[in-house]
């Protein structure tokens, strides 16, 4: 079995995949997260963003919505970092949250990767995994995702 073209995520209120859904478009993944930065300056190498990424109703990746909230180890204002991704959320036309499809994509902003990337490897198996939050999904392809 390989990775399937069309990866389900599936909606897990309260935890990792909370905020993500479908709307009038198609389907979205949003999230606040931590990554590790591919740039020169120790004092910059943490950022934090948060992003709606959104998919057509085929599940293929049409557009990334992101912003950088700071720099730094760790995310000291939640709370801002909630506002702004309300903020996000907002822009979509009639979200609701459920259950997900997509297909692997992939795009470095801001010296971070963001994407749904086939890791498939003989030691692995049949691996997908989804960048920055670092959660991979695998065989039985039922929406569940290991951390």
């Amino acid at each position: 079995m390989a990775v399937p073209q069309r990866i389900p995520i599936a909606h897990d209120a309260g935890h990792r995949t909370d905020t993500i859904g479908r709307y009038a478009g198609g389907s979205f993944y949003a999230a606040v997260h931590g990554a590790d930065r591919d740039v020169d300056d120790p004092a910059e190498t943490v950022g934090w963003y948060a992003y709606v990424h959104r998919f057509d109703h085929n599940g293929r990746h049409e557009a990334s919505s992101i912003r950088r909230i700071a720099l730094s180890r760790y995310l000291t204002d939640p709370a801002a970092a909630d506002r702004i991704l309300a903020a996000l959320l907002n822009e979509l036309d009639a979200p609701r949250f459920g259950d997900i499809a997509i297909q692997p994509f992939r795009f470095t902003y801001d010296g971070v990767l963001f994407g749904l990337i086939d890791e498939s490897d003989p030691d692995r198996g049949d691996w997908a995994e989804l960048y920055p939050d670092r959660l991979g999904f695998n065989p039985p392809w039922d929406g569940n995702y290991s951390t």
